[in-house]
């Protein structure tokens, strides 16, 4: 099993072969009513869907119903219920407010008649004020480092490092750094690029709370679930170039983890911040 948390029964593994054009096609939505939209999975993929790909269609349904000149600055998410890879899914959008600066959104994600996934996203007008970041972290150059994943998928993702699942022996620091990038080039209508980038946040995210613990997502007893998602941007960038996502696990108690994570543009522009809580059980020798 590759590493990283099925998320509520979501799951991050993606199909074997990867066409540059799948990410595209996976978030380009089928618009069905005025405020309600269809979205689907790759017809060869996992037996539940992925995180990702369910928030990233979410984020894509808001956008399309936002002012043009407004891009989304944050968002809120909850996994409810798994996903099925074998229907449409179909996101309905609440026009919650649009004031002067700020429009916001509420998506509910629906399968089988029932509620599998909410997102709140909030856009903003554009305007200049007081700017500062905290600095990028050092990370050995990308195109130096092997993609060890066994399975291609739409978002190219380097660990600039021990991968979480490498038995190194002992406890590890409660951090990981990737290297990611959507495979191919992207449009360059910047709401695809904020939507790839929420895709791929949900991967790995949550290694960093096992490698606080010796863990492996193959570890015997071990269960876990993403439980919400939340994400703030800061920054142009383009998710078809190298971005660097510095993760780290603060704190995990109550069979809870939670996992922290900034992205890096490669010029050191910090482009975006996230965390997650996670449900993770561990009962070994069951």
């Amino acid at each position: 099993m590759m590493p990283g948390a099925p998320g509520s029964g979501f799951v991050w593994e993606v199909p074997l072969a990867v066409r540059p054009e799948l990410l595209v096609d996976i978030l380009d939505l089928e618009r069905i009513e005025v405020d309600i939209f269809r979205g689907s999975s790759p017809e060869e993929g996992p037996q539940r869907v992925f995180g990702g790909q369910v928030a990233g269609q979410a984020l894509v349904a808001a956008g399309r119903t936002v002012p043009a000149d407004r891009a989304v600055h944050s968002l809120h998410a909850y996994f409810i219920r798994p996903g099925d890879p074998e229907v449409p899914i179909v996101y309905t959008v609440d026009r919650t407010r649009d004031g002067r600066s700020f429009s916001t959104r509420r998506v509910t994600a629906i399968q089988h008649g029932h509620a599998i996934f909410t997102l709140s996203a909030s856009f903003h007008r554009p305007e200049i004020g007081l700017e500062h970041q905290v600095p990028m972290p050092d990370a050995p150059d990308p195109d130096g480092l092997p993609e060890r994943s066994t399975r291609l998928r739409p978002v190219e993702i380097r660990y600039a490092g021990a991968p979480p699942w490498a038995r190194v022996g002992g406890d590890r620091e409660p951090r990981s750094m990737v290297w990611m990038r959507a495979r191919g080039t992207l449009p360059d209508d910047p709401l695809v690029h904020v939507c790839a980038v929420a895709y791929a946040s949900d991967m790995s995210l949550l290694d960093s709370v096992l490698l606080a613990h010796g863990l492996t997502w193959d570890a015997e007893g071990l269960s876990a679930a993403s439980l919400d998602h939340a994400m703030w941007f800061h920054g142009p960038f383009r998710a078809d170039e190298w971005l660097l996502y510095a993760q780290e696990s603060p704190a995990a108690s109550g069979a809870r983890g939670l996992a922290q994570g900034r992205i890096f543009r490669r010029d050191g522009r910090l482009i975006a911040s996230v965390v997650q809580e996670g449900l993770i059980r561990w009962t070994p020798g069951r």
